[in-house]
């Protein structure tokens, strides 16, 4: 890697080196709230925007650039690696993303197949190249995946829940079939990840963003081994942000389980949430995303807030609790980021 790269403020931070100012990215910094993303996204569907590698890393290019983030986020979805995995998926129009055929039954788990050739994903990785080639020499690009858990759900549930009794039913009445798909699921992430990493990726970020339903002894004894069996298959030099969202209460378990950076979503403090996974992990987090849709006095105080929270330590990545929503003025997003670099590390705006 080289040098002016490995020394890039996300980097550092993710080593829990000190940092000029408080590096900045946000979950979802490509998405609907951008007139230039929406002006490509008129051109195709969701899914073909995903599969074709100019497109996607044309948004990937634009959000960066526009909004003077500190990493990059390659623009992809976490469903359609369970394409070649053996799931009928569909992106339906307003109602989110469809599994048609998903797991009825515990006996029905090999229908699952194991992602043993990742070539089928080839449209990611050359996604992965264009951006490198064009991103500042200083800009790391971020890949990701779902986490063993919310792939799961979604092959089990078919699509969203508010209760995921389908996929707890499973967890708890058929072990060794949920111990086959979640084993199943590892390695094919870790394939997947590897991958993206090869092709050009510095960090990667997991997703668990549905474990938050779960209870901290259903985390522990059903989803922690698999997330931890995942962080531990991947390369020790490349940072792994790993984030669960919905359940402060599981936040010691997740560290446990493994990555260099733990992602906290706006329901906990985050010096709170620092403490409940230890400061020898960096932090990356957490203002309400629904903030940013609030006057610039409120997003600039309680931004300062999250800063004040970080109190100058070493490791923090600042960061939304989650996505942008898609009604959110963008010069509101461009305004933050400038602010928390204005901010400087101490938290304390200068």
């Amino acid at each position: 890697m080289p040098s002016v790269l490995a020394d890039c403020r996300f980097l550092r931070a993710a080593r829990r080196e000190p940092c000029d100012t408080t590096p900045v990215w946000i979950m979802r910094q490509a998405g609907r709230y951008m007139p230039e993303y929406m002006a490509v996204r008129r051109q195709v569907t969701f899914i073909e925007l995903c599969k074709t590698p100019d497109l996607a890393a044309e948004v990937t290019l634009t959000a960066q650039r526009l909004l003077g983030v500190d990493a990059a986020i390659l623009f992809a979805d976490l469903l359609p690696i369970l394409e070649p995995m053996g799931m009928d998926l569909e992106y339906a129009q307003g109602e989110g993303p469809v599994i048609h055929n998903p797991l009825r039954s515990p006996a029905e788990v090999d229908r699952v197949r194991e992602l043993e050739d990742v070539s089928s994903m080839h449209f990611v990785y050359d996604a992965v190249k264009l951006i490198r080639r064009d991103l500042p020499a200083d800009i790391p690009l971020l890949g990701f995946a779902g986490a063993p858990f919310t792939m799961a759900s979604y092959i089990v549930e078919g699509s969203g829940s508010r209760n995921y009794a389908a996929t707890k039913t499973m967890m708890h009445t058929d072990p060794g079939a949920w111990r086959t798909l979640m084993e199943r699921l590892v390695r094919s992430l870790t394939r997947y990840l590897i991958a993206q990493i090869e092709a050009g990726c510095q960090a990667v970020q997991i997703f668990d963003s549905w474990a938050g339903c779960l209870s901290p002894a259903d985390y522990r004894q059903s989803v922690q081994p698999y997330t931890k069996m995942l962080l531990d298959g991947l390369p020790r030099d490349v940072p792994v942000i790993n984030f669960l969202t919905g359940n402060p209460a599981l936040l010691p378990l997740a560290s446990a389980a493994g990555g260099q950076v733990i992602g906290l979503d706006w329901r906990v403090d985050l010096e709170e949430g620092w403490k409940a996974v230890g400061h020898d992990r960096a932090v990356q987090g957490n203002l309400d995303p629904v903030v940013l849709l609030a006057d610039w006095p409120t997003v600039a105080r309680r931004a300062q807030d999250v800063l004040t929270a970080a109190a100058g330590r070493p490791g923090h990545i600042f960061n939304l609790g989650h996505g942008v929503l898609p009604e959110t003025n963008p010069e509101q997003v461009k305004a933050l980021v400038k602010f928390v670099h204005e901010s400087g590390p101490a938290g304390t705006n200068r």
